[in-house]
């Protein structure tokens, strides 16, 4: 199974330019020959891979794309000019499908792929091309071609910047309904989430990331136990693990910190890169449990664990420390792109924060 966000929308290229029926008018030239120019070729649309963007969230808002029509011929062999093509950035991983017809029309995978989505139309021909030896005053010409209609559907074959993990019922889903405009199922039963669900966080217009809602992770997973694999493999692809941790748990005497060695267990018998994926524990439901009460679980769990990393406290039901959560997970993940861009630029002897 994969994470796939999708949107439809539509892309009209631009109509060639009519071809122009005309003769040369110059004086003492009473009889100047045919001198129609061609019309110019209507702009095409094409798909840009950008690694920049991450998400289709922008879509939602504008699903109409059109080119620019070519403009007609003129007197004087004179050509039309050419449509301006139209150049829509997609992220990376986007597959784009003809809605009509069913057909797969490609992929964007690398950096600066790009796709033609919409032809644009033929110019149409001046009265000069049809001039001959029997035809010294031809007075046809013809028109552009139409420039290519379709409707597309663009899938996201997301790799999550942040992944939710953590046992059943320990606040995933509610913390994804707090921070994004998903509306993942909630209840207080174990397994609730069934299948991944995916969010986009806004943090304001320009600056948005991607969090992964996965079926809660139980002993066994890396064996194929519950949900098992399918969804370890997708976590092992995100650029941030949350270890979400039930602090009013139903049963009191379950050992916190026993359910979190328990699911690092399975990450390290999945193996590959996913036991060392960087992860910040966050302690959930903040408000269903006493400030000293919360206070001394927490010390307890972080003493067990030896942990040394960002700890967060919040409540997805009152939303608070959730806003903080967002906005120091979005400077993380934009601190880590210029990392990666420009590692040379990053001093590594700055003392530990949650943005390192």
């Amino acid at each position: 199974m994969k994470f796939v966000d999708e949107v439809t929308i539509k892309v009209i290229a631009g109509d060639g330019g009519n071809g122009s029926v005309s003769f040369r008018r110059e004086k003492y030239i009473p009889r100047g020959g045919p001198d129609g120019g061609d019309g110019g070729d209507g702009g095409s649309v094409w798909l840009v891979a950008d690694s920049g963007l991450n998400t289709l969230v922008d879509f939602r808002h504008r699903r109409t794309h059109k080119a620019e029509r070519g403009e007609n011929g003129m007197g004087r062999q004179m050509t039309g000019h050419k449509g301006e093509d139209v150049e829509i950035r997609v992220p990376l991983g986007t597959r784009v499908t003809d809605i009509e017809t069913e057909e797969l029309l490609g992929e964007l995978i690398n950096p600066g792929d790009r796709l033609l989505v919409a032809k644009g139309g033929f110019h149409g021909i001046g009265n000069t091309r049809f001039k001959s030896s029997t035809n010294r005053a031809p007075r046809q010409s013809t028109n552009g071609t139409e420039g290519e209609r379709r409707e597309l559907k663009l899938e996201l074959i997301l790799l999550a910047d942040i992944g939710l993990l953590g046992l059943p019922n320990a606040g995933k889903s509610s913390l994804i309904t707090k921070v994004s405009s998903a509306k993942p199922k909630v209840a207080d039963y174990p397994f609730t989430t069934l299948y991944p669900n995916l969010g986009v966080v806004r943090v304001d217009d320009n600056r948005s990331f991607v969090i992964a809602d996965i079926p809660g992770v139980i002993e066994g997973a890396a064996e194929g136990a519950g949900l098992g694999i399918q969804f370890l493999k997708h976590l092992s692809r995100t650029r941030l693990l949350l270890h979400l941790v039930d602090m009013a748990p139903m049963d009191e005497s379950v050992d916190l910190a026993d359910d979190v060695t328990r699911i690092v267990a399975e990450l390290e018998k999945y193996g590959g890169e996913l036991a060392d994926r960087k992860r910040w524990l966050v302690l959930t439901k903040k408000d269903l449990v006493l400030n000293d009460e919360f206070a001394q679980r927490k010390q307890h769990l972080l003493k067990m664990l030896d942990w040394q990393g960002p700890v967060y406290e919040i409540s997805s039901m009152s939303g608070e420390g959730t806003q903080q959560l967002v906005y120091d997970l979005m400077e993380y993940l934009e601190k880590l792109k210029i990392r990666e861009e420009m590692p040379e630029e990053v001093e590594d002897d700055k003392p530990w924060s949650p943005l390192d």
